[in-house]
């Protein structure tokens, strides 16, 4: 019987992805990467970044031009909030908390927006224990 995770990784192609770094030796570098190998397509947004795994990066949520499904965030708790509220006016459908990554008052803020939350929880690893049979 499918969970909500699955359900979210069935249905949901496009992850913006705040916080993505060039560097491959960070996670959220190593995780887009994934991600995008098992057919995802991957938004990132960092002001930092021109672009990112051959993806125009955005400076924020609001600069990218088209619909935003899951927002996967790979930055510090106290950059949470602001972070959930440009999810909201974009109209986002999920907000995915890395591991480590959790801020209580701004998943309450998400949700009562009609958002689905997910906190400290890897997307990767969601993906491979839900989709991926061999090579783990």
């Amino acid at each position: 019987m499918p969970d909500a995770l699955t359900d979210i990784l069935e249905k949901y192609k496009t992850l913006a992805v705040v916080g993505l770094s060039s560097k491959p030796s960070r996670p959220s570098y190593g995780v887009a990467s994934y991600m995008q190998i098992h057919g995802y397509r991957i938004i990132p947004v960092n002001p930092h970044e021109a672009s990112v795994l051959g993806e125009k990066a955005y400076t924020s949520l609001e600069a990218v031009p088209e619909a935003t499904e899951v927002v996967v965030v790979f930055r510090r708790p106290e950059f949470v909030p602001e972070v959930v509220e440009s999810a909201i006016r974009k109209g986002a459908k999920v907000i995915w908390m890395q591991e480590g990554v959790i801020h209580e008052e701004a998943a309450q803020r998400a949700r009562e927006a009609g958002l689905t939350v997910i906190q400290d929880r890897c997307i990767l690893k969601e993906h491979a224990k839900r989709f991926v049979t061999e090579g783990i």
